[in-house]
């Protein structure tokens, strides 16, 4: 009778902790630095863009509360793995690379990488990348194109942390030519201070650049995968996604 007692009591407690794990807010790792117009900080401090805003439609399809929680973007994937965060949402690729090491949810969106000059450069690549400084952002599918892809065009490639970094070089002349998601690039070359740079041309398909964006997993956690995979097509079909995205690209990126 005790040992029943003793195997009630357990059972009870691991139901209580497990329902309350489930009450408890998601949190949503996006990348500390800014990568607008996916993710970035509004004049009240507060975070927003494109997928700040489809993370939390998707968290509304599941019925569950979610936080966004900035994380350096260089160590988002062991953050996920040690459980400060839930989920990745920023842009990441669907990789073979990263697949062995987390999962992914059902694809949201895709696009290829641009590159970025000054519109007075005679520029077509990646034929005339020989001699240019070339700049990319470290930890992306641009750098893994660029390694696998580029090696032998002559380009001097200098690998940064954020974005930013490498926006502001271009922009100071301290970069001939930077690569980076299409639709990232199409909001840099709106701003004001970019209005001497223009989108020179696309990189083609390449393995490198995976199946599209996903929202990374932990391996173990197949029923939050489930109910993702679920709120995607959801807010695909309702089209609250390709709403955000006309909204934010004036164009459609939602698969």
């Amino acid at each position: 009778m005790k040992n029943n007692l003793i195997t009630a009591a357990a059972l009870a407690l691991l139901t209580f902790s497990t329902a309350s794990q489930a009450d408890e807010p998601l949190q949503i790792g996006i990348s500390a630095e800014p990568y607008p117009p996916f993710t970035y900080t509004s004049a009240d401090g507060d975070w927003t863009g494109f997928e700040v805003e489809l993370g939390l439609a998707f968290c509304e399809a599941m019925g569950r509360e979610c936080e966004i929680k900035p994380t350096g973007w260089s160590g988002i994937i062991p953050s996920l793995k040690a459980g400060r965060i839930d989920m990745i949402m920023n842009s990441m690729s669907i990789t073979e690379a990263r697949q062995r090491v987390i999962d992914f949810s059902d694809p949201y969106y895709f696009t290829p990488g641009a590159y970025v000059a000054a519109r007075d450069m005679a520029f077509t690549p990646p034929e005339d990348l020989d001699g240019k400084v070339l700049g990319v952002q470290s930890a992306t599918t641009n750098a893994t194109y660029t390694r696998r892809a580029l090696r032998d065009s002559g380009a001097r490639v200098r690998l940064y942390d954020q974005a930013e970094q490498v926006n502001r070089d271009l922009l100071s002349g301290r970069l001939d030519v930077i690569l980076a998601d299409q639709i990232a690039m199409l909001e840099l070359v709106e701003r004001d201070a970019a209005e001497d740079f223009e989108i020179k041309g696309t990189a083609p398909h390449h393995p490198a650049y995976g199946d599209g964006v996903g929202i990374g997993l932990r391996q173990e956690d197949d029923a939050l995968e489930a109910d993702l995979n679920d709120a995607i097509a959801e807010v695909l079909e309702n089209g609250t996604c390709t709403r955000l995205s006309n909204e934010y690209f004036d164009t459609d990126i939602c698969t």
